[in-house]
């Protein structure tokens, strides 16, 4: 069943689906962007070269997140936000809250944290990988001791967990472990030996395990035998700074703008208008899985944002600083889309 519905999820056209997954609209210029009824907060985190970011009105203004227990933060890289917990990656290390960002402890500082991945199910594994300059780093009582991982002794940029596998961005290659960071496979044939600094899986790993990765001025690679070989899959010569794969449309944030390929990457279209020439930098959807029509996009000198699936986009604010990281809490399961009246 699974295998016959992720075939028609990759028939379906770019255009249905997002037909599909919800209705869009545009937010007047100067105005809230609309808001989803499934959405329970309206809070979105942007992680900047300056610091940690928030916004309590979804993009339409913004405020620095300081104070005791954020101290040498620095510069955020990495952002989970898993209600009530959020966690927030930066120069300074893992600094984690327990009530939706309102007050943090520092949970890890021997060095900094460039990614953060926790399981998806805490209450029952509670396991927490941080991607450092200096390897893979593991905890196994939610982040309040580490210990280091097979995987070290190079810089590790993106990690991903759709399970079993644990796919990690390294400095030449992706690496895979399939028993939680204790033991990891030699780098898969077919990438270019560059640093890897994005990665998207399979929604159905498990059956399909199929995964994207982007190479810093090499464009997009593919794999579908769980990272043991690679294949070109365009944008060649750019640097992928970030992609989301939402069902059959794989979106990539590159030096160059936002593109997006609803073949796998066999061809790319451009989704750059209204941000200027910014360079593109992270991508969030927020209504994710319900919606893929609403997102925000972090650039190298602010946050855009779009209501028509990136036909469009325009500025919500910190235009003097390059974006590094964006997340909000994920909305409630089995909701439907309305927009707010």
């Amino acid at each position: 069943m699974t295998r016959r519905l992720l075939a028609r999820a990759r028939a379906l056209p770019a255009a249905l689906l997002v037909a599909a997954l919800g209705a869009s609209w545009a937010a007047p210029q100067g105005q809230e962007p609309a808001r989803n009824a499934a959405v329970t907060s309206l809070t979105i985190f942007a992680g900047t070269n300056e610091g940690l970011r928030r916004s309590r009105n979804w993009g339409s203004s913004w405020e620095p997140v300081q104070g005791k227990g954020l101290e040498d933060l620095g510069a955020v890289r990495a952002i989970e936000a898993r209600a009530p917990r959020v966690y927030v990656g930066g120069d300074g290390g893992l600094y984690i809250s327990e009530d939706f960002g309102e007050t943090w402890k520092r949970a890890y500082s021997d060095q900094p944290v460039l990614e953060v991945v926790p399981s998806r199910y805490p209450l029952a594994d509670p396991t927490v990988f941080v991607a450092t300059p200096r390897g893979l780093m593991r905890s196994e009582d939610l982040a309040k001791t580490f210990s280091a991982t097979d995987l070290k002794g190079g810089a590790v940029h993106r990690a991903v967990w759709p399970g079993p596998d644990l796919l990690a961005g390294a400095e030449a290659g992706v690496r895979v472990s399939k028993d939680s960071g204790r033991t990891f496979m030699k780098e898969g044939e077919g990438l270019p030996g560059k640093r890897v600094v994005s990665l998207a899986a399979s929604a159905f790993y498990s059956v399909d395990p199929s995964a994207f990765a982007g190479v810093v001025g090499s464009g997009v690679f593919r794999t579908s035998d769980g990272a043991k070989s690679w294949t070109p899959a365009g944008l060649e010569e750019r640097t992928i700074n970030d992609l989301y794969w939402f069902g059959p449309i794989l979106y990539a944030a590159t030096d160059a703008g936002l593109f997006l390929s609803d073949d796998s990457g066999r061809t790319w279209q451009a989704r750059s208008e209204g941000l200027g020439g910014r360079q593109a930098t992270r991508i969030l959807f927020p209504l994710a899985p319900v919606s893929g029509a609403e997102s925000f996009l972090g650039t190298d000198r602010g946050v855009y944002w779009t209501g028509d699936g990136g036909l469009h986009w325009r500025s919500t604010g910190l235009a003097d600083e390059m974006i590094l990281a964006l997340a909000t809490f994920p909305p409630p399961e089995q909701t439907t889309r309305k927009p707010r009246k």
